[in-house]
């Protein structure tokens, strides 16, 4: 063989495996830390934060309404003391206000401050009105060195909505070069706000900042990632978060018991981990409250032995989504000053075909004892979870239990793209957790455990299935499987398999993997006390 292409091997049994052939190194950091752009808020007029501006390519973003409200006196007053006939932008371009919409207005150099006045659309005024035109915003502003923002009228949900969308809206994916990571689109140095509170504006872009840390991991390609690799991002998190760290190998897991990681991470040639990341506020005690959340961190999820149709498998390097929500979460912490000690589990395993790869019939122990018969090999992501629920049960003593999982494609079925299902334990959890998400526009609809559904999950030979297929409702059959290891603790689920992953880049979504869910836990986490 070449010397560049040439494959070391494992002997398992009569059988050869090719160990994993990688890229070229890549710097971690540039994948923890995605480019965004200095975000400050100002404390002067608008005219005198463009007149003080040495930069000479500066875009001005202003938000216009529908109706009597398009051209408010706030926003007509500042264009003009700033140079623009209102009327004349009216009449010559005929600004377009639903939720989204931009209208870019080129300037003469000398005349204005600024090179360009991009308007976008604010409907409404509601935070979802907001968000998508603070989307607008930021991809009309990809190219610009910088960026100033008049902030809309709004409260401050509404103004972190904006700030939020224009982050996100800016983003494009990480691309792999023969340089190494490169972002996808080329954003605008710094942006400047004016007329917004600087610890709303900075609190919205650390959110928004972790889910872009999660859309980088979960769209890392599947040849460079692994269990083992997801693990070395958690420590170089740690590491600059101020976090504990504990990674557990394939040895302790199967000492320990793991039986749901050693089986589903058994056909790989790169075995499983467990990651437990932890966060305490200065201060904390034991009488500090304590949140686990439990990722899902399949790196690869061929469907096993059962395998994936091709069309259903190109999308599988995204499947490990829970987990890098889960670590994002915990580097933001620090940052967000969270007010409650949180713990953070990635279940890691790869789902491969192998002579080594587990079987349907197969029945497997997990932490804690419990047995489980194997129905589909491509129903992995529970089996890894429900290890680590056990293990956080038994362990770690936390109030709530929270996991977080592209999990089941009846999920998607039932919702489509937009929101997640959640199931939980405690209706108090369930509400806060809800509310958290409308705020935050990654919306969770509230399912039901049905315990009736249950009896379906009997086995002959084992304690339970992990599966029942005679009753349908998979999204709900896999919640009250993974129900069966969180013991008598307050927890919740959410189903990201349909908003985990987008299909179109438009307003604040690009192709491939969200990090749905990553704001909506920080804002949950930073309520509580």
């Amino acid at each position: 063989m070449h010397a560049l292409t040439k494959a070391s091997t494992a002997t398992v049994g009569a059988f050869a495996r090719p160990r994993r052939r990688y890229c070229s190194p890549v710097p971690v950091e540039d994948l923890l830390s995605p480019s965004v752009a200095t975000w400050t808020a100002g404390d002067a007029p608008l005219t005198d934060v463009l007149a003080d501006h040495e930069s000479d390519d500066v875009a001005l973003v202003v938000g216009v309404r529908g109706g009597d409200a398009a051209w408010e006196p706030r926003v007509r007053a500042t264009l003009t003391d700033v140079g623009f006939d209102v009327d004349e932008l009216l009449e010559t371009h005929e600004p377009a206000t639903k939720p989204g919409a931009s209208t870019l207005v080129r300037l003469p150099r000398g005349r204005h401050a600024a090179r360009v006045l991009v308007l976008v659309g604010v409907g409404d005024g509601t935070a979802d009105d907001l968000r998508a035109a603070g989307a607008a915003a930021g991809r009309a502003t990809r190219d610009r060195d910088a960026v100033v923002v008049l902030g809309p009228a709004a409260d401050e949900g509404g103004h972190a909505a904006f700030v939020e969308g224009q982050v996100l809206g800016a983003w494009a994916p990480t691309r792999l070069t023969g340089d190494g990571w490169a972002p996808g689109a080329q954003g605008p140095r710094e942006v400047v706000t004016v007329d917004m509170e600087a610890d709303v504006v900075e609190r919205a872009v650390r959110r928004s900042r972790a889910a872009l840390v999660a859309r980088n991991l979960a769209n890392t390609p599947a040849n460079i990632k692994n269990p083992a690799w997801m693990a070395r991002q958690a420590r170089t998190v740690a590491r600059r978060s101020g976090l504990q760290v504990e990674v557990l190998d394939e040895k302790a897991l199967a000492r320990d018991g793991f039986g749901g990681l050693m089986a589903v991470g058994g056909g790989s040639a790169t075995p499983p981990r467990l990651v437990r990341l932890s966060w305490a506020p200065d201060g904390a005690d034991d009488d500090t409250p304590h949140v686990v959340l439990a990722g899902k961190g399949i790196t690869f999820d061929s469907g096993g032995l059962q395998v994936k149709p091709p069309e259903a498998m190109t999308a599988m390097k995204t499947d490990m989504s829970g987990s890098a929500i889960v670590l994002a979460v915990l580097d933001a912490c620090r940052d967000l000053e969270v007010p409650v000690r949180v713990t953070g589990l990635l279940a890691l395993a790869e789902n491969m075909v192998s002579a080594t790869a587990y079987r349907p019939g197969d029945v497997i122990t997990h932490f804690g004892g419990r047995t489980t018969e194997v129905s589909n090999t491509d129903a992995e992501g529970r089996l890894v979870l429900a290890d680590a629920l056990a293990w956080a049960d038994a362990r770690l003593d936390p109030d709530v239990l929270v996991d977080i999982a592209t999990l089941t494609g009846a999920a998607r079925v039932a919702l489509a793209r937009t929101m997640a299902p959640i199931y939980a334990t405690d209706d108090q959890v369930a509400e806060a957790l809800r509310s958290a998400g409308e705020t935050t526009g990654e919306r969770v609809w509230p399912f039901p455990l049905v315990d009736t559904y249950r009896r379906a999950m009997k086995s002959d030979v084992a304690d339970m299935n992990h599966m029942a297929t005679s009753v349908g409702g998979g999204s709900i059959t896999a919640a009250l499987f993974l129900r069966e290891f969180v013991g008598d603790r307050r927890w919740a689920h959410l189903d990201i398999a349909g908003p985990g992953r987008s299909d179109v880049d438009s307003g604040i979504l690009s192709k491939g993997g969200t990090g749905f869910g990553t704001r909506l836990l920080l804002r949950w986490l930073e309520g509580l006390t």
